[in-house]
């Protein structure tokens, strides 16, 4: 599964990066160096290195979980192309989760962030698409219906990144699960109906 791949890449170049500052330097995400030395590497790079080892544990943990039950999903409603479409997905949320922050950060060398959240987001707002009634469980204990929590999610994202009172990129969190949700029907428009319809099955 492309989900076990991306979990094993992941920790691997974190866990180098752990260990080599200049790594971690060149990979992490910063906006005027993408935009000024045209350092578009970074655009990607950033969702493989983490802060820590708490960061890196609670995306891989979340990934793992949802990955694969989202590959099911694409590969049960486009066959051959899922690879393809869960690899579009991944790489998409991490490149259209930091939209915001390169145009707004883009002549700050000092702003830099790490992590694959916002791709993780997108991942997790996927299955919530599919399955929006299917319980998550909050801090791993109480359960939440995945359409509910998303609501949650999005508006404390939001406001959190307004208020920009942490070292949290609340803007990639809320744009990753955005463009997770919007993903499938992008793939196939008809798919909304279906999300429509099982929406309203259980009210």
């Amino acid at each position: 599964m492309l989900t076990y791949f991306i979990i094993g890449i992941t920790v691997l170049v974190s866990f180098v990066a752990f260990q080599n500052q200049g790594l971690m330097s060149k990979l992490q995400f910063n906006a005027a160096h993408v935009v000024n030395r045209k350092e578009y590497h970074r655009l990607f790079t950033h969702a493989f290195v983490h802060s820590g080892w708490t960061h890196l544990f609670v995306n891989m943990l979340v990934l793992y979980f949802f990955g694969r039950h989202v590959e099911a999903y694409l590969d049960y409603y486009f066959g051959n192309k899922a690879i393809a479409y869960f690899l579009l997905l991944y790489l998409g949320g991490i490149l259209f989760s930091n939209a915001w922050a390169l145009i707004r950060h883009r002549n700050n060398y000092y702003y830099n962030a790490v992590g694959a959240s916002g791709a993780v987001s997108a991942v997790l707002f996927t299955f919530i698409f599919f399955e929006p009634w299917e319980p998550l469980y909050l801090f791993m204990v109480l359960p939440i219906p995945g359409i509910l929590f998303a609501a949650g999610y999005l508006f404390y994202s939001y406001q959190m990144s307004k208020k920009q009172k942490d070292n949290v990129a609340h803007d990639a969190h809320f744009l990753g699960a955005l463009f997770g949700f919007i993903f499938p029907i992008i793939l196939n428009p008809g798919l909304f109906t279906r999300f429509i319809d099982k929406l309203f099955r259980l009210l």
